[in-house]
């Protein structure tokens, strides 16, 4: 059992009930656009470890419990921290990015460090398969790939109260860091380098295009 693993999850599970128990900590440390623009940068990681409620916390570190050992073993402890706070630091970028004009914008949430690790994970091993709803099998790249084209798909449709860019930044930081620690992917699994790379590449074109 990984102390770094277990110190994050119970880090995420005592700040997130801090939040749940006081209002104004929350309101305090969760991602604000008005606040960040205002010089409160340190709501970039701290909302990283709040989180909306109970359900949303479980998710998160369920899904964190499942693929972490998948980076962890492949690149050690150091790299999996780097991995986590570095997905967590470029969701909240991109967030910025898309909502800086949006100044009333507020997300909490792990889901940008956990992508982050998820995406890390299926570049590792990408022939893992996944159950979705634990019954339908689906292989792992084709799952990073089609969560990242619902995610571009809730940026546009803004019709929910997911933290989509925050998901899609966690897994370019992700998929970044990773070819870097482990840049022999880019040869032994250049097909799934290429393939996971697709939806990023949407994702800056319908950008610069104003598409979002």
């Amino acid at each position: 059992m990984n102390t770094i693993l277990i110190g994050i999850i119970v880090a995420n599970v005592l700040i997130s009930w801090k939040g749940f128990e006081d209002y104004s900590f929350m309101r305090k440390y969760e991602f604000h656009v008005g606040s960040i623009r205002s010089g409160e940068q340190i709501r970039m990681l701290s909302s990283g470890f709040l989180h909306v409620d109970m359900m949303h916390l479980i998710f998160n570190m369920l899904t964190l419990w499942f693929f972490a050992p998948v980076v962890l073993n492949w690149l050690g402890n150091f790299s999996f921290v780097l991995v986590y706070f570095g997905s967590l630091i470029f969701g909240s970028l991109l967030t910025m990015f898309f909502h800086k004009n949006d100044y009333s914008y507020r997300a909490v949430g792990a889901s940008g460090a956990v992508t982050g690790v998820l995406y890390s994970a299926i570049l590792l091993q990408p022939d893992m398969m996944l159950g979705i709803f634990g019954i339908i099998p689906i292989p792992a790249y084709l799952f990073g790939i089609l969560y990242l084209l619902y995610s571009i798909y809730g940026m546009k449709a803004k019709n929910d109260n997911i933290g989509h860019t925050a998901h899609f930044g966690g897994a370019i930081g992700g998929y970044l860091i990773t070819l870097v620690k482990e840049p022999s992917l880019i040869v032994d699994h250049s097909l799934m380098v290429i393939l996971l790379a697709i939806p990023i590449v949407i994702l800056f074109v319908m950008a610069k295009l104003g598409k979002l």
